[in-house]
Order: C-alpha cells, then sequence, then structure tokens
C-alpha cells in the first residue's frame, strides 16, 4: 500500500471491506444502546406487539430495522463492522435469554407476568384496554379454542410471549 493511497483515502480492492471507520468497542456500544432502546420501546407498546404481528406491526419491525441500522453502523458498511454487530447482538441476546431464565425477577421485568382477560366468564375491560386488545381479537381466540360465547370460558389468559391461551368451563353434569 502505497502512501499516496493511504493519503488519498483511497485502499486496494480487499482492504476496503474489513477497515473499520470507528473503533471497534463503538460499535458495540452502539450496538447496546440500540438494543437496550428497542427493548424498552418494544416492551412498553405491550405483550400483543410481539406475540401477535400484524401486517402493519410486521412492517414497523422491517421499518424500525432501517431505522436503527445507521445509528449502529455510524454509516461503516465494512463486513468487519457487520460481523462485530452481529456478535454484538447475538451476545446480548443470549444474555437476556440466560439472566431471564437464572432470574424470576428479571424474567417479570422484562418478559411481563401472564395477564387474565377472562375469568368464570366475566370478562375484564380494564385488562383488555390495559394491554390494548379489542374484544374481536379475544373472541378470535376464544373461538380458536372451540368455545363460542366468553360465558363459557373458565379463564383467558394473555400470556407473555403475546398469545392468548383459552381453557373453557367444564361441561355442566
Amino acid at each position: 500500500m502505497s502512501i499516496a493511497a493511504l493519503l488519498d483515502g483511497t485502499l486496494p480492492v480487499g482492504v476496503s471491506m474489513w477497515k473499520l471507520a470507528q473503533p471497534w468497542w463503538e460499535f458495540i456500544l452502539r450496538a447496546l444502546l440500540v438494543y437496550g432502546f428497542l427493548l424498552v420501546t418494544l416492551r412498553l407498546t405491550g405483550k400483543r406487539q410481539v406475540g401477535q404481528l400484524s401486517p402493519f406491526d410486521f412492517v414497523l419491525l422491517l421499518v424500525l430495522s432501517n431505522a436503527v441500522q445507521n445509528s449502529m453502523n455510524a454509516g461503516d458498511n465494512t463486513v468487519g463492522a457487520g460481523f462485530i454487530l452481529v456478535a454484538t447482538l447475538l451476545a446480548v441476546n443470549g444474555f437476556m435469554s440466560w439472566l431471564t431464565w437464572r432470574s424470576k425477577r428479571a424474567e417479570i421485568l422484562l418478559d411481563g407476568r401472564p395477564q387474565i382477560l377472562v375469568h368464570n366468564g366475566q370478562l375484564d375491560e380494564a385488562m383488555l384496554a390495559s394491554e390494548r386488545i379489542t374484544r374481536h381479537e379475544l373472541m378470535a381466540a376464544v373461538r380458536q379454542a372451540g368455545v363460542s360465547d366468553v360465558a363459557d370460558v373458565r379463564v383467558a389468559i394473555l400470556e407473555t410471549n403475546g398469545r392468548i391461551n383459552v381453557i373453557a368451563k367444564p361441561p355442566a353434569p
């Protein structure tokens, strides 16, 4: 490599894809910051957003990934920067999985708690509103469980993964 190539910013083919524009630790810090920000904001939007993706939610996730790309890579499109970011995101995700497995408190903080939407045929309107679940969405889950009326539901639970599990009342003798 010549001094002229260094001075004018041009590098031979193959070298430029590995030459980081920022220090390696900055990519790790950026990835951790963006991961944390997205984790908090997606957690605040509720369980339904992650567990039951509508087409709008899916498009939102795609656009979010594009929106945060430059904040993570600082405009550096090198292979090395990509490897660092991928390794960092996989490592932090693995750590979060381990942490929620190891600590009940972390699991509740990060994943939330299951919420009871229907108990003995009684619909909890306040819980539906707080979780932003429509009656239509609840009834779709009830029908999917083979029950036609909320009055016939023993319990309907919004799980931490966003799925609604429905348990029917036993048939009357």
